[in-house]
């Protein structure tokens, strides 16, 4: 049985799903990129997301968003669901999209955390091996002077959403919020942190390329793989996956963060055992998606003490 996750209202995460066994599927072109972008806007309208980062590799895609309304679940369905059946026709697919396994979903708990992840986010064209510099992947990607202040466009693709349907509008926009955690007036500095931690994952990416004797792909001959290949590089056996980040140094927020999901899940575990039990009116800790979303479960409106 999976841990029980805490979904909170305002929560910013780092999301990453991946393609089934590592196929090429969004290896990058007009019509993916298209599909992504919208997809991406549709969801994140209807479900009240703001989207910070993102970067569609040819082998998974990588998100940072901010749940503002505390539905993150249902918005990575709908959007999931978009992307893959459009890769499926733009493909001639048959079979899955998606791997097997859950979207990695990261709750970022600091400034430190959301610097770092989003220029992890950037810079993971770097890291394959495909690019010397993020801003050359010709993907689906924000660039640093984007965040906080650009906005993506795309058109409805005419691959699997009917024209006919109104929730498939003919135009789609996707603003790139601040996060919640970085004020306006803190905007530009911001940006300043996400490119020297850009610069920096950069350089130890292209140094570990030198040091293995390889060459970066490039972007051409990344653009120009065949969807249906898949990756052929060792990828390790994947360890745990963290529930959430607070960044380098940042030891006491750490220790806080780990004592407050400990006291979610144990909460949560008494409570479920109380409701199998067929005690109705015990209330669930706060955060708590599926048993109030799925079961009509009670949930506490304040934050339990750790």
């Amino acid at each position: 049985m999976s841990q029980p996750r805490e979904i909170a209202a305002g929560a910013t995460y780092l999301l990453t799903r991946r393609i089934l066994r590592r196929h090429f599927l969004l290896r990058p072109d007009a019509a993916i990129n298209q599909l992504v972008v919208y997809a991406l806007a549709v969801s994140a309208r209807r479900y009240g997301v703001e989207v910070h980062a993102l970067c569609a590799m040819s082998t998974h895609l990588h998100l940072v968003v901010t749940d503002v309304q505390g539905v993150l679940p249902h918005f990575l369905q709908f959007f999931h669901r978009i992307v893959a059946l459009g890769t499926k026709v733009l493909r001639k697919w048959e079979g899955p999209v998606w791997d097997h396994e859950a979207t990695s979903v990261v709750r970022l708990l600091t400034p430190a955390a959301v610097v770092e992840k989003i220029a992890y986010v950037l810079a993971n064209p770097v890291a394959a091996g495909l690019v010397r510099r993020a801003r050359e992947w010709p993907g689906v990607k924000v660039d640093v002077g984007e965040l906080g202040r650009g906005v993506l466009h795309a058109a409805r693709p005419s691959a699997y959403l009917d024209p006919e349907n109104p929730q498939w509008v003919e135009k789609a926009t996707l603003p790139l919020a601040l996060p919640p955690a970085i004020e306006k007036e803190n905007a530009e500095s911001f940006r300043h942190q996400i490119a020297a931690e850009l610069e920096r994952q950069e350089a130890r990416a292209r140094a570990e390329v030198e040091r293995q004797g390889l060459r970066f792909l490039g972007a051409e001959r990344a653009s120009k793989v065949s969807p249906y290949e898949r990756a052929t590089s060792s990828e390790g056996l994947r360890g745990r996956n963290p529930t959430f980040a607070v960044g380098r140094g940042q030891g006491d927020a750490w220790r806080t963060a780990a004592a407050a999901v400990r006291a979610f899940r144990a909460s949560y575990r008494a409570a479920l055992e109380r409701w199998r039990a067929g005690v109705r009116s015990i209330l669930f800790p706060v955060g708590t998606w599926w048993m109030r979303t799925f079961h009509g479960a009670s949930v506490h409106d304040v934050v339990l003490a750790v």
